[in-house]
């Protein structure tokens, strides 16, 4: 009876956590693609609860022919990146660090991990964020893990559901900078959101 009872729950609780995929338009994701010019590179962004340093969110960027942001199961946005199932085009320095801005706040800061890579990787990388997928929500460290494993370089990440515990094997990483964003203000995005949206310029 009880085994009958979980397979009747199990595709409600599956429905319930279940991605919210979007899809931008072929011209607004060429339009909006953006090669930084720098040497290709990974970053880790982990937002942190301050002061007991739980894991709050986990997105990746990758710098490569082009600088997207893969952000599984994440709430930010702008009107000027347009977004494909979690991957967001167009990172430009000013969305990076709206990006940024956005998550840091009175009770979390943002780790900023960043470790080069070929050519060859950032490609891979930015191929396998956008076959990934919409994430379904509180799996956002599980999708990174999903999009690193298997790729050179990143064979010791390994699987996780904890952002913490993505950061610290990736801090474990050769050559790997850190660098963590805080923000003293108050825990409201309203007045971010308002800027970004009226922000036209890149």
């Amino acid at each position: 009876m009880l085994r009958h009872l979980i397979w009747l729950v199990l595709p409600l609780a599956l429905a319930a956590c279940g991605a919210e995929p979007k899809w931008a338009p072929d011209e607004q994701v060429r339009a909006a693609a953006y090669h930084s010019g720098n040497p290709p590179s990974v970053t880790l962004f982990t937002v942190v609860g301050i002061p007991r340093g739980q894991g709050g969110h986990s997105g990746l960027m990758i710098d490569g022919s082009e600088r997207i942001m893969f952000d599984p199961a994440g709430t930010w946005y702008h009107p000027n990146v347009p977004e494909r199932n979690d991957v967001h085009f167009g990172i430009t320095d000013k969305m990076k660090a709206f990006y940024i801005d956005y998550h840091a706040r009175e009770t979390y800061f943002v780790r900023e991990q960043k470790v080069p890579v070929s050519p060859e990787v950032a490609e891979m990388l930015i191929q396998r964020a956008e076959a990934h997928g919409a994430a379904p929500k509180a799996f956002c460290a599980s999708a990174v893990t999903d999009v690193l494993s298997g790729v050179p370089g990143f064979e010791g990440i390994g699987r996780t559901f904890s952002p913490i515990s993505l950061s610290k094997r990736f801090a474990e990483l050769p050559g790997v900078t850190s660098k963590d964003n805080y923000d003293g203000d108050p825990a409201n995005h309203t007045d971010v959101l308002m800027v970004q949206a009226t922000d036209r310029r890149r």
